[in-house]
């Protein structure tokens, strides 16, 4: 595909007219028209603005797409994972994980992922259904694992959990405050410091960074792709730490660095 067929495939994909790219780039929509009929070529400066416009590299735009991939959003049926995770809490006699699922699946029931049209439940399952595959069947640890969105996200408060206060120190850890670009770096420092003094809630954390990285791809703008990666890189490592000090979960904390710190790098390369 050439430069031009990349613009507009990235334009039509995102719905936008020729009339609104060349409102944000400060040109005319015949330019834009001139530059996907590869009459002309966007100069330089232009292409960095259609690239940070479309939240892709400026490589993405120039080079030959023939070769492209079909994706997808999901790999797992969500329905599929409720199913495992309440048979699996049925047969360990999990009764907090009981709770908490169906109050889950109830409390996200209306949300989508960033950007798809993935059930927001699918996230809190994937992660549930982690910890089940790393042989992690603690009660509370699944049950505050399904729950840790439901009060930041749903509207939802600590008295509403049907699930012991255990769990709802786990949740009350797990959730923080709304941030702005002038205090987030305060309000996350002080929401890990908490985390970090608990392995399960560390355990937990790191599972969920785990799932979020996989998907900020099509979820993220390319700017909070760059926050995800710094701030993974410098909170994680500690609560890493925190988790292979506990003998119970040493194996999961060498999966889930290996996971972490691969994504990672895979990001790196291709941004």
């Amino acid at each position: 595909m050439s430069i031009g067929s990349n613009i507009r495939a990235l334009r039509e994909g995102r719905k936008l007219t020729q009339e609104q790219v060349a409102d944000q780039l400060g040109v005319t929509f015949q330019a834009v028209s001139s530059w996907e009929r590869d009459e002309y070529k966007p100069d330089t400066d232009k292409l960095i603005k259609l690239a940070a416009l479309f939240e892709v590299s400026v490589s993405s735009l120039v080079e030959d797409q023939q070769n492209l991939f079909k994706s997808k959003e999901t790999i797992y049926n969500w329905e599929h994972m409720k199913t495992y995770v309440k048979t699996t809490a049925k047969d360990l006699k999990m009764q907090n994980a009981l709770k908490a699922l169906d109050f889950a699946v109830e409390a996200h029931k209306s949300q989508k992922r960033k950007r798809s049209n993935v059930p927001y439940i699918y996230h809190p399952l994937n992660m549930a259904c982690h910890l089940l595959a790393m042989n992690i069947a603690e009660d509370e640890v699944i049950a505050a694992c399904l729950l840790h969105d439901v009060v930041e996200d749903c509207g939802k408060t600590y008295d509403d959990l049907p699930v012991d206060d255990e769990v709802r120190e786990l949740v009350r850890l797990l959730t923080h405050s709304k941030t702005t670009d002038g205090d987030r770096d305060k309000v996350m420092k002080k929401y890990y410091d908490a985390i970090a003094k608990d392995p399960r809630a560390s355990l937990i954390k790191c599972i969920d960074r785990c799932n979020n990285i996989t998907t900020m791809a099509w979820g993220l703008s390319r700017d909070r792709i760059y926050r995800m990666i710094k701030e993974t890189e410098q909170y994680y490592p500690r609560l890493l730490r925190v988790i292979k000090n506990e003998p119970q979960y040493n194996n999961a904390a060498w999966l889930l660095q290996y996971q972490i710190e691969s994504m990672l790098e895979i990001y790196k390369r291709l941004m």
